[in-house]
């Protein structure tokens, strides 16, 4: 089995799931809804009307919030079975003071309109929470502030609950004016793919902007919960309930999203994506086939997919550059093409309203920001964009400026999956030969002091191939690699002389603990006596991750004396100063990355 081989078959399996998703599963998923679509029931006409809690949180809603309010208050519903409440959470332009106008302006009619004014902001799920379990409704129905609707929504969307079982009832959802032509493509996409979930077993999620469930069927949501209008309703679906999909009873969204606003927004969708799979696992039950199916193939599929097309992407370029046929270098010319089309909707924005730059582009800045959200939640450090947590100026006393932090960041992405590509084309032939060499695990996972912020100073657990025998300090304890280590197997000479051993670390900068390029992460037990002996010692990593490699590293052989941490302290500190600048950044760790490949080719690592 050859590596061209070996990459064919991932460039065949990435492309093959990136098709089924995108194309296979919506049209079997449409047949299949065709056998299985039943009309709705509807509550018998003299049926008493359930209570009705309807709860709008709302944050930098200015905007929207007074029109949100003459909505709610025009809705033909009894008054006396009805309860709204505006959750202004902790809003910090006039939301709390045009919400609490618009209800006064309504006299009598708003009698039913509760305002909860949060003096700080707590984030979304912590306000839903909270307001749900003191709702009075027997029916829970969440709304987004920017979602207009018509008098007659609230009736036509409690009609589903007609049927039985039903827990959970999704109303549609229209774009007053989309962005783009890529961002109206998309929804008619999601619209379409969310009927046919409905019809053969259940909507995947809801539209955030309204939704209705039984109270009685809810639970808390975790209080990291990025995707609430996927985890709240699905995980009522997973404990027994059915969910419909009124796409008739519709929502307008009048907000206009903007390509900043849009990516911030899609990147947190990216994060929940990948977060929700693991939250209502147990959709996946076969039990329940059909509802595996739409979950399997759809949401659970969509989490993945950022890492499907950055992994064919990669295994298309390997592909390209180790064969020596025209065929090697076609996967490769085919997404360049495409990604190329959708540079050119990034550089030029106007030409989004043609369809052949408005879909590659939405689809490619959609599933890049979808990737940037997915390390942020892999990496442990996705936040609620809407907290502020960040003290004035925090960012301008650290070394690196947020441009290039961002570009280094986006770098470190590129690399690292290079780097976990070669990885897993080294990972069977190197563990296989690390068993046989000594007895011990795969891999060293050892704790190490990384990125030093202003509030703190992070710990992560570095990752590398086993070189040193399982007893290596069982003696002497911690203390520092020298040449000609007699602690260092045979195969560890060898991987330490071309860097293998530390090939894993690429799954350390994936997660964000590590940089490609930056100082050396060292032991705590090493770091406090060296901060003591050393001036200037825990600046190094002031505001800069750890790196794989280095200037002090290429520079440099391993630490045996306090003198060869001395002179890395000088290279690590010229570092920093040498990345003030985006373009410094990059001939900088460009030169550096090259040397360290020379390092690796030549076996001049110890």
């Amino acid at each position: 089995m050859t590596i061209v081989f070996i990459l064919w078959l991932a460039v065949a399996l990435g492309a093959a799931l990136a098709v089924y998703h995108h194309v296979l599963y919506p049209f079997v998923l449409r047949l299949a809804a065709r056998k299985a679509a039943a009309s709705p029931a509807e509550i018998p006409a003299d049926a008493p009307p359930p209570r009705v809690s309807i709860i709008v949180p709302a944050y930098r809603e200015a905007a929207y919030i007074a029109d949100k309010i003459y909505d709610l208050a025009a809705l033909d519903y009894p008054v006396e079975a009805l309860e709204i409440v505006i959750a202004c959470d902790g809003s910090p332009d006039a939301t709390p003071e045009i919400a609490q106008k618009a209800v006064k302006s309504l006299g009598k009619r708003g009698r039913h309109i509760r305002l909860m004014n949060f003096a700080e902001n707590r984030g979304k799920v912590a306000v839903l929470n909270e307001m749900i379990e003191a709702a009075s409704g027997e029916v829970v129905v969440l709304m987004d502030s920017s979602a207009g609707n018509t008098p007659d929504f609230l009736r036509r969307l409690l009609a589903a609950f007609g049927e039985a079982d039903v827990g959970v009832v999704c109303a549609g959802y229209k774009l007053s004016t989309p962005g783009s032509a890529g961002e109206a493509a998309y929804w008619r996409y999601q619209i379409n793919v969310k009927k046919a979930e409905a019809a053969l077993a259940a909507p995947m999620g809801a539209h955030g902007a309204a939704y209705a469930f039984l109270k009685s069927l809810w639970r808390p949501m975790p209080k990291d919960t990025i995707n609430d209008d996927f985890v709240l309703p699905m995980q009522i679906v997973a404990n027994g309930a059915e969910a419909r999909y009124v796409p008739d009873v519709a929502v307008i969204e009048r907000e206009v999203s903007h390509p900043e606003q849009d990516f911030a927004r899609r990147r947190r969708i990216g994060a929940g994506n990948l977060q929700q799979v693991w939250f209502c696992r147990a959709l996946a039950s076969l039990r329940r086939p059909k509802l595996a199916f739409v979950f399997l193939s759809g949401k659970a599929l969509r989490g993945a997919m950022p890492f499907v097309l950055a992994g064919l992407f990669i295994a298309s370029a390997l592909l390209a550059l180790v064969g020596k046929s025209v065929a090697t270098t076609l996967p490769l010319a085919a997404q360049f093409a495409f990604y190329g089309l959708a540079l050119v909707g990034v550089k030029r924005p106007a030409l989004t309203r043609f369809r052949l730059i408005a879909y590659p582009h939405y689809f490619t800045t959609g599933y890049w920001s979808a990737l940037m959200g997915s390390l942020d939640l892999l990496r442990g450090r996705f936040r609620d964009e809407r907290r502020i947590t960040a003290l004035p100026g925090e960012a301008g006393i650290l070394f690196v400026d947020p441009t290039t932090d961002r570009l280094k960041r986006v770098f470190d992405i590129l690399v690292g999956l290079c780097a976990f590509a070669g990885f897993l084309v080294l990972l069977v032939p190197l563990a296989i030969a690390i068993r046989l060499d000594s007895k011990g695990p795969i891999f060293y996972r050892q704790l190490r002091v990384g990125r030093a912020l202003p509030d703190r100073t992070e710990l992560f657990h570095l990752i590398k191939f086993r070189t040193m025998r399982v007893d290596a300090e069982a003696a002497s304890g911690a203390v520092w690699a020298a040449k000609g280590d007699p602690r260092v197997t045979r195969l560890g000479r060898f991987m330490r002389k071309t860097r293998l051993d530390e090939l894993p670390q690429c799954l350390n900068v994936l997660m964000g603990e590590m940089s490609i390029v930056g100082p050396r992460p060292e032991r705590p037990v090493f770091f406090t006596k060296l901060e003591t002996a050393i001036p200037f010692y825990a600046e190094r990593t002031y505001g800069l991750k750890p790196g794989v490699t280095g200037l002090a590293q290429v520079s440099t052989g391993y630490d045996a004396t306090i003198d060869d941490v001395r002179l890395k302290i000088l290279f690590d500190h010229t570092y920093a100063l040498r990345i003030r600048s985006p373009l410094e950044w990059l001939k900088t760790d460009l030169a550096i990355v090259f040397k360290t490949i020379a390092v690796m080719g030549l076996g001049m690592g110890r």
